[in-house]
């Protein structure tokens, strides 16, 4: 039995019906400016904490960050899965007439975070039929610090979240209404979902079990079943921008899918793999433990509670356990996949877990804020106070902890991306190379076009076989560059002294630069400039830095 099902009742006049169609526009009206102002008012405290312009490489925050500045500006090829649907959305972003392009794919990120906020609340509504309910759900996800941390740098995660709940409204649509299209629509929507990230492959899984508790026999209609497939694989069209922008040699390409092999290991997330399922039956109740902390980090134990009472009654009524058995299925595939990778930020992962605790959270309000109603319904006047007040006790609970994430992740100051440029445009010798490690000088060359005469690589592990593009300005291969430059020595001493040969050698400060490794060799590691640039100066030969001191 379906919840969205509606009869008509018999004795209601013409003026009664217009009545109660204003009323039911007037509420539909509310309920989706409601909405509108969570999305917006999220989307305002995000942008005032946004980075302000590119950014950089730092374990375990920003990882990949300011690789992906460069590839949605230069329509690149990125590693992991490839993201080819985040790649062309924030590319878009990087046309706006204000900011440099490096603000405009951070602002991209939170933009597609306010969405995703924005769809939270609507399935929250869909679910609890209650806007104070919808928004403490919304506040509760949209100020969580996980969510705001990626929601303020150009990350792939938030656009993520965004197709998931896009893919979870066309199902809760169908489960209200029984129209056949949003199943139709649900299906275009995972499609494209996966050509973002590959966890909301799980959204499909989810949806099988929400049809399967709700009307099992729509997994029997052919037709239907087709017509699906079609539009799923219509949604998959994507990825097709892998293969066609690679044979067009964009200026950076991280793993040439130019063949079917190289292709499906890009979108298969064949890198990973070996980050999967990397903890044992044993050490499973401690990673579950970690993911507790991090829970709770993101949500007040009350909203944790709410969400778990929601959770039950969603389970014990009839009509709302499909949806309670998909948020149900949801949350432990997400959450299980993410305790066992084995990955410097796989906390980042447990986003799309906390987008099913805030769902539960919703519906437990929307049926306290109920049975508070039912219980003074003799007493209007107090029925309404009640209401009003544990309306705003459930959004002031979600949004307990917002001074706190605002805090920890405001980072409308930080300039240090922009430093390291600055640094090496200044200090760097003429013709000169740099080893660096997914820094903002692939931003500094390929974006802005400054110190084009400069030689970098990035010999230390990427954290995935990239096959090409790990030396600048030089177009080889990954076999290539190994043999020309040494790349595949992993200290990168191999190759600061192949350079070396030409003329100076700098090194980035950053967390793979292992100087260590240099000092062993019989390198001289000198100062350069603002602890970000150092240069490496081999065994018997003398330092450019002091030498021009020295003038």
């Amino acid at each position: 039995m379906r919840a969205g099902g509606t009869a008509g009742e018999k004795g209601v006049g013409p003026g009664d019906g217009a009545a109660r169609e204003r009323t039911k526009r007037s509420r539909r009206l509310l309920a989706i400016g409601a909405g509108a102002l969570v999305a917006l008012a999220v989307l305002a405290l995000y942008v005032g904490t946004l980075a302000p312009t590119v950014l950089y490489y730092e374990r375990p925050l920003f990882l990949d960050s300011a690789m992906l500045q460069v590839q949605a500006s230069v329509l690149g090829i990125p590693g992991g899965t490839g993201v080819p649907l985040w790649v062309m959305l924030t590319h878009l972003f990087t046309y706006l007439p204000f900011g440099d392009e490096a603000y405009r794919t951070n602002l991209a990120s939170a933009v597609y975070a306010a969405v995703a906020v924005g769809l939270v609340y609507w399935c929250a509504y869909l679910l609890g039929r209650s806007v104070p309910a919808a928004l403490a759900g919304a506040v509760a996800f949209g100020v969580g610090t996980t969510l705001w941390s990626q929601a303020v740098i150009a990350e792939v995660y938030t656009l993520n979240a965004a197709m998931i709940m896009a893919s979870t409204t066309a199902l809760l649509l169908w489960w209200r209404s029984g129209r056949d299209r949003y199943l139709l629509v649900f299906a275009f929507l995972a499609g494209l979902a996966l050509t973002n990230h590959m966890t909301s492959g799980l959204v499909l899984v989810g949806g099988f079990v929400l049809i399967l508790f709700a009307e099992w026999r729509k997994l029997l209609e052919p037709r239907l079943l087709l017509k699906g497939a079609g539009l799923f694989l219509a949604g998959l069209v994507p990825y097709a921008y892998l293969p066609v922008r690679a044979s067009m040699n964009p200026p950076l390409n991280e793993w040439e899918p130019t063949n079917l092999e190289r292709f499906w290991y890009l979108v298969s997330g064949g890198d990973h793999h070996v980050n999967s399922f990397a903890f044992g039956p044993a050490e499973l109740p401690g990673r579950f433990a970690l993911y507790g902390d991090f829970l709770f980090d993101n949500f007040h134990w009350g909203v944790v509670l709410v969400a778990l009472v929601g959770a039950a009654l969603l389970l014990a009524r009839r009509g709302h356990r499909p949806v309670g058995a998909m948020l149900v299925v949801l949350w432990f595939g997400w959450t299980f996949h993410a305790v066992q990778y084995s990955i410097f930020d796989f906390n980042l992962y447990f986003i799309t877990s906390y987008l099913t605790v805030a769902l539960a959270f919703s519906y437990g309000v929307a049926e306290l804020l109920r049975a508070a109603g039912e219980a003074l319904s003799g007493r209007r006047s107090l029925a309404v106070l009640a209401t009003l007040v544990l309306a705003a006790g459930a959004v002031l609970l979600a949004g307990v902890r917002m001074p706190e994430a605002r805090a920890e992740n405001d980072l409308s100051e930080d300039y240090r991306g922009r430093e390291v440029i600055e640094a090496v445009a200044e200090g760097a010798e003429p013709n000169s190379a740099v080893l660096h490690h997914r820094s903002s000088l692939w931003y500094m060359v390929l974006v802005e076009e400054r110190r084009t005469d400069l030689r970098l690589a990035d010999p230390w592990p990427p954290g995935r076989a990239r096959y090409s593009d790990i030396v600048w300005p030089d177009d080889i291969d990954y076999v290539t560059t190994n043999l020309r430059y040494g790349t595949n020595d992993e200290t990168g001493v191999s190759t600061a002294e192949i350079y070396a040969r030409d003329g100076a050698v700098y090194i980035l400060n950053e967390d793979a630069a292992a100087p260590w490794n240099f000092y062993a060799a019989g390198f001289e590691i000198v100062h350069v400039r603002d602890d970000i640039l150092y240069e490496l100066v081999p065994p018997g030969r003398e330092s450019y830095t002091l030498r021009e001191g020295e003038k």
